[in-house]
């Protein structure tokens, strides 16, 4: 196939190095992964090879400029999202998920969306009173879930913040462990702690804690309740069962909104059980005020080898 030529242009000297890294770095990346040859001629970037390769390394460049725009450092994950996305995103949907902030910590630190697929999640849980965040680990399911909780909370939208999840081993068993059962299920609900610490501050939390307006208890405290103007979290709900799903689901009382979070591949289920986050997914597709977001490897906001890993496994079970 014929091979072709085009120039991406930036402002300045100083962007061509940010985009192009250090000791050309990101553009070695670029290259390798589009199978393109790119070399620097002024304030632009040489880009040569097949059409659709060469189209693909100036989304690439593009998205990077955006980021750099933004003022957000280009380190590796952001080079290897920006890589997956190819030509999927515009310039524009870059630069609009990386304004909005969706959040503020107690450290006045900004919560913004990282990814597309974050940004669509969120967009669905401002829109949808039930909504399934379903993804690899990694992806700020539960993390962005909580922000927009705490939101909620501090805009006196809702009186309370429930988060729960089912106490299901991986591996291990409670009943083995030290201590009364509170103790016992810390554990498992350790990373929603942290979230609401990181939102609310230590004080402020505690305070809330034990005035009973954040509660954070196992899925089966749930059972009997009518949860009324509340923002309530599921999370690791791949490991319910079918029964505990619609248990929960069924707590729903007036003004209040249910985000469920989790990993289909991580079912730490008995043989035999189906996962009540899976059978849920498949029955309530459709249904008004209920929304199911994917999110993917892409996605992914941890370490770049996660995203890379997440990969290997998706492809490894086709």
């Amino acid at each position: 196939m014929e091979k072709i030529t085009k120039l991406f242009t930036v402002d300045t000297v100083d962007k061509l190095s940010l985009l192009a890294g250090s000791f050309d770095e990101n553009i070695n990346t670029i290259m390798k992964h589009t199978d393109t040859e790119i070399y620097i001629e002024g304030t632009s970037f040489n880009v040569s090879g097949q059409k659709q390769n060469v189209e693909r390394a100036i989304a690439v460049l593009d998205n990077l400029s955006a980021t750099a725009n933004m003022g957000i450092a280009i380190d590796k994950a952001r080079l290897i999202y920006c890589l997956e996305l190819g030509e999927e995103a515009p310039k524009q949907d870059i630069e609009k998920l990386m304004k909005d902030v969706i959040a503020i910590t107690s450290h006045s630190k900004p919560i913004k969306c990282k990814t597309i697929g974050q940004k669509a999640y969120v967009d669905a849980i401002n829109k949808n009173t039930i909504v399934f965040g379903v993804g690899p680990a990694g992806t700020g399911k539960t993390y962005l879930a909580v922000a927009l909780a705490s939101v909620a909370f501090k805009n006196k939208e809702v009186e309370k913040i429930i988060l729960t999840r089912p106490a299901v081993e991986a591996g291990e068993r409670l009943g083995f462990l030290p201590g009364d059962l509170q103790s016992k299920v810390d554990p498992y609900l350790r990373p929603l702690y942290d979230a609401l610490q990181e939102m609310f501050g230590m004080e402020n939390y505690q305070k809330l804690m034990e005035r009973g307006s954040i509660e954070i208890a196992p899925l089966a405290y749930m059972r009997g309740r009518t949860l009324n103007n509340a923002f309530i979290i599921l999370d690791e709900a791949q490991n319910c069962t079918k029964e505990q799903m619609k248990m929960f689901l069924t707590r729903l009382g007036e003004n209040s909104r249910m985000i469920i979070t989790g990993d289909v591949t991580q079912i730490d289920l008995p043989e035999g059980k189906t996962s009540g986050l899976k059978h849920a997914v498949s029955i309530l597709k459709g249904v008004d005020d209920i929304a199911i977001c994917q999110l993917t490897h892409k996605d992914v906001v941890r370490h770049p080898l996660v995203m890379q890993i997440i990969k290997a496994y998706t492809k490894n079970q086709q």
